[in-house]
């Protein structure tokens, strides 16, 4: 099953992020891209990481019918992602939090409309999140959040996706975690407008593969 290849927080870049809640350093890590990197349970295991990133919903919005790509992890279409809810349960159990990332680098995703923000805020409230649905492609298990790793089709509506989804959150009583993974430079053409809503938890530059701000031949002057 062939997989996007771009990880913000690719498995050897990790982000070192402040939590203001525990005063020390929490790391991030991009979870589903790669069919060697090890189970979920196991990468939690290892009590290295305070987030970790199912990437990636790679198919969302425009009507079109939303796919959970995992690489060779388990197959969306056929139901055997559903094998994770265990093991996000495993992470959650060492406070772990565990957030579903959408976009990758993908051709597969875009909103149309704030009306099309709305129904794919639903889709992962009801599939995903707190909400109910016969089919939950993850299982039982509810995640503590989403994430945003939009590098492509444009930069409409995701700001009222992040409102809606703070909504749901809000109306059930349940902290629901927004993050995101916006460009180096900065302001992200994609991500600048829900960023700007102010309702992120938390923020994952991407420094790395962008020529401008990253380390490079032994230089940190960018």
């Amino acid at each position: 099953m062939a997989s996007p290849s771009f990880c913000p927080l690719a498995l050897l870049t990790f982000l070192l992020l402040t939590s203001l809640q525990a005063n020390a350093g929490k790391i991030a890590v991009c979870w589903g891209q790669n069919g060697n990197e090890g189970t979920l349970s196991d990468t939690c295991a290892t009590k290295n990481y305070g987030f970790v990133l199912l990437s990636f919903l790679t198919v969302f919005g425009r009507g079109r019918t939303p796919v959970l790509n995992l690489a060779g992890h388990c197959h969306h279409p056929s139901g055997t992602c559903t094998s994770l809810s265990s093991d996000i349960l495993s992470c959650q159990s060492h406070r772990i939090k565990v957030l579903l990332s959408l976009g990758g680098d993908s051709s597969g995703y875009s909103l149309s409309s704030a009306d099309d923000a709305k129904d794919v805020a639903a889709y992962l409230w009801k599939s995903f999140l707190g909400g109910t649905s016969s089919s939950r492609p993850l299982g039982s298990a509810v995640l503590d959040g989403i994430d945003f790793a939009i590098v492509a089709g444009g930069s409409d509506y995701y700001d009222v996706l992040a409102r809606t989804l703070a909504d749901y959150g809000n109306q059930a009583g349940k902290k629901l975690y927004l993050s995101a993974a916006p460009q180096c430079p900065y302001p992200d053409a994609h991500l600048n407008k829900a960023l700007a809503t102010g309702l992120f938890d938390f923020v994952w530059i991407q420094f790395y593969n962008n020529p401008p701000c990253q380390y490079a031949n032994g230089s940190a002057n960018n």
